[in-house]
């Protein structure tokens, strides 16, 4: 299990010598009080992204072993450098009409002011991935759930054969919550909901042509045929990207100082990418196999949460709370499963 988890322990070691330093520069004899600010931080991002990895890992098993590196590689650095800090800037660029070389600045020097402009961007940012993961959860759970958890709802939902519902379901919580908001921003609201749900469709659409394309073309004979990687390799950064929106903006109230936000959710991200990797090499998702179904659960309570954030603010602890406890379930329930199976088949 170490040598999945050799990167993380490296980059952890390094974030919070790179923490302290930074701390000290700073504020002289804050190094301390910092390293437990980063240390939370990183706990923050584990917590919140633990049923991140069981998707990933889902959607990893249908990659190419050379994709899958390229995704545990570059879908790193993109995951740390651009969510983790490029894309909050990004963010407040727009909406305070800065230069991208001036918010940077602004982040590092003038911290109240970003968070200011953070803090306006935030219910069109959570809308957003909110609509973005209530497409992931429904669509899993309309047309690819095969092995039903709670049946008594699962069998019912894959047997309710109407055509685009995830989609009006979707709609249908972004047109209630901005008649919840407050009325100069319920245009936002509603743009971003709606581009959540096309960029969902969109890249969705072109993973599944590019699959059936590879499909036909090994049927075919033909050798080192297209897997849509690139595509899917996409779709996992979005699905990342959603995920992290609720710690990035959470963490500011942890910690004010950029540098230290993205060390701390960095260290937690590489955690979750070798966890990532566990599953897919473990080949877990076979064995426990209820677990994608308690991580799609997982997935649409923390989209339902980060609609409700767009007029009430969720503590982190209840985000957190939630995907523990349906992936934590999911995978006892697997247990128990697998124990009766094996039980049976003795009795054979």
């Amino acid at each position: 299990m170490f040598k999945h988890f050799k990167e993380s322990i490296f980059v952890t070691i390094f974030g919070f010598i790179a923490a302290y330093l930074w701390a000290e520069h700073i504020l002289p004899d804050s190094g301390l009080k910092v390293l437990f600010i980063t240390f939370f931080l990183a706990i923050l991002e584990v917590t919140l992204s633990f049923d991140n990895a069981v998707v990933n890992a889902l959607i990893l098993e249908k990659m190419t072993p050379k994709w899958q590196h390229r995704f545990l590689t570059w879908g790193i650095l993109v995951a740390v450098f651009g969510m983790r800090f490029l894309f909050p800037v990004l963010i407040v660029a727009i909406f305070s009409k800065l230069s991208l070389i001036k918010t940077i600045h602004l982040a590092l020097e003038d911290v109240t002011q970003y968070t200011h402009y953070l803090h306006i961007a935030h219910a069109p940012l959570v809308t957003f991935g909110g609509a973005f993961l209530m497409m992931v959860g429904l669509e899993y759970f309309f047309n690819e759930n095969e092995n039903p958890w709670i049946k008594a709802i699962e069998e019912k939902i894959i047997n309710l054969k109407v055509k685009y519902i995830d989609v009006m379901i979707t709609v249908f919580f972004v047109f209630l919550v901005q008649f919840i908001v407050p009325h100069n921003i319920r245009l936002n609201i509603i743009i971003s909901g709606l581009v959540g749900i096309i960029t969902y469709l969109v890249v969705k659409t072109l993973c599944s042509i590019l699959e059936k394309s590879q499909q036909k073309a090994m049927a075919n004979g033909v050798k080192n045929a297209a897997t849509g990687g690139f595509m899917m390799f996409l779709y996992l950064e979005l699905i990342d990207a959603s995920f992290s929106l609720d710690g990035v903006l959470g963490s500011f109230a942890i910690s004010k100082d950029i540098v230290i936000i993205t060390i701390g959710l960095a260290i937690g991200a590489m955690f979750v990418r070798s966890l990532t990797l566990l599953l897919v090499e473990k080949k877990t998702l076979k064995t426990y196999i209820y677990l994608s179904s308690g991580a799609h659960y997982a997935i649409l309570a923390l989209a339902i949460i980060m609609f409700v954030s767009t007029f009430y603010e969720m503590p982190e602890i209840v985000t957190g709370s939630l995907g523990l406890l349906f992936v934590g379930s999911s995978f006892i329930s697997s247990l128990i499963e697998n124990k009766k199976n094996i039980h049976e088949v003795n009795l054979k």
